[in-house]
């Protein structure tokens, strides 16, 4: 047997920015070679994502280091035909060939599903789409910005109230969601591929995952319910808000089972009189009363800080979580525990973030430090056949 699930496995990377590419970044983790085809020149341009954040170049590329991560990079032209005959050369030999490209794209650069499963049957034919392969809008373009974040309704529906501004999420948080979705549709497809022979298309979009991560509020409005708007602080479920302790930290509560965890809850926070007052009781009465309860919460919360309401609370068998900052993930010896931020091998000390899932007895690829633009093109050109001058020519 190989040393990893998918050794066996040719991917190439034909496509931009991120929800693809991360796709591929999680086939590789199980042991995928994965090409990266990018334009000679520019390269993908999600290698520029990181002069937003710094200009002056200085910063270490995380974008790319996330989701470039254990690629080769061939840079080629496929504007021209000679690029594009080499890309024929590896879909012959390919497994996966994920795209994100537009579809008008796909046709000018030879691409189309179409054109390479007629080159090889047993090709999966990955493709990301912003809104869907059909309809009106299939010729759209977007990011997860607009077509996961604000088309889906999450936009819309993670606001405080009706008069509150909308949130913007973070660069990738709909993204790398989609890319699991986009891995597990190519891995379901090689399933079918490994009983009939066949390869086929497998695909998924961004608004597909949005409504997904917004389904329950989705099927709301599929069964003609109104839902009310999310109220402001106080007008909400009291045992869901976060509170600040004394240190400044915020811990956010999580106590769903509340029938369960309201009594435990009140012992551990000093107020057993709190479960036969009136007020609060019962859950009815904790939301008709919930901006008093908040109150009373507040000023227990912040007499502690953080770390020992931890313990109070983790003692107690309350839900809650603390609000973490992104900076104390490095020091966070959970994440570690469970192999969240592997260690880049060639990266001088670098670490990573862990691909969301794994098989408890596969073990996962050391993290390699994505390629540079081109950096595997010769080698790659020579694999595939190509003698000097054909090399020289796409090479440059």
């Amino acid at each position: 047997m190989s040393e990893h699930v998918f050794s066996d496995l040719l991917v190439i990377d034909c496509a931009s920015f991120i929800a693809g590419p991360a796709a591929a970044a999680i086939l590789s983790d199980f042991g995928a070679r994965v090409i990266k085809i990018e334009e000679p020149k520019a390269g993908d341009r999600y290698r520029d994502l990181i002069l937003m954040r710094d200009p002056s170049g200085g910063t270490i590329d995380y974008f790319w280091t996330l989701d470039g991560r254990n690629k080769e990079s061939l840079a080629i032209d496929l504007h021209k035909a000679e690029a594009q005959a080499v890309l024929r050369r590896l879909v012959a030999r390919a497994d996966v060939f994920i795209t994100n490209f537009p579809f008008a794209t796909r046709e000018e650069l030879g691409v189309t599903a179409e054109a390479l499963m007629a080159i090889n049957p047993r090709l999966i034919y990955a493709s990301m789409t912003p809104y869907g392969e059909e309809g009106p809008e299939r010729d759209r373009t977007a990011y997860d910005t607009t077509g996961w974040w604000a088309r889906s309704g999450l936009m819309a529906m993670t606001r405080d109230n009706g008069d509150a501004p909308y949130g913007h999420p973070v660069v990738g948080m709909g993204d790398h969601p989609t890319a699991v979705s986009m891995y597990a549709a190519i891995v379901t497809a090689l399933y079918r591929r490994q009983a009939t022979g066949q390869g086929g298309v497998a695909a998924t979009s961004l608004i597909a995952n949005g409504l997904w991560s917004n389904s329950c509020q989705v099927q709301a409005a599929l069964c003609d319910i109104e839902l009310t708007p999310r109220g402001p602080r106080g007008k909400r479920t009291p045992l869901s808000e976060s509170f600040r302790c004394a240190d400044g930290r915020e811990l956010l509560l999580g106590m769903s089972n509340s029938l369960k965890e309201w009594p435990f809850f009140c012992d551990a926070l000093g107020h057993p009189e709190w479960k036969t007052d009136p007020r609060f009781e019962s859950y009815r009465a904790r939301m008709a009363n919930a901006a008093a309860l908040v109150a009373v919460m507040e000023d227990v919360f912040i007499t502690r800080p953080y770390a020992e309401w931890r313990d109070v609370l983790d003692a107690a068998g309350v839900t809650f979580s603390i609000v973490a900052e992104v900076t104390d993930h490095p020091n966070d010896m959970q994440l570690y525990a469970n192999g969240l931020l592997p260690d880049i091998v060639d990266g001088l000390g670098l670490k990573t973030v862990d691909s969301p899932f794994k098989i408890l007895d596969e073990p996962k690829v050391e993290p390699r430090m994505a390629p540079m633009l081109g950096q595997h093109t010769r080698a790659l050109l020579e694999e595939l056949g190509c003698g000097p001058d054909e090399i020289a020519a796409l090479a440059g």
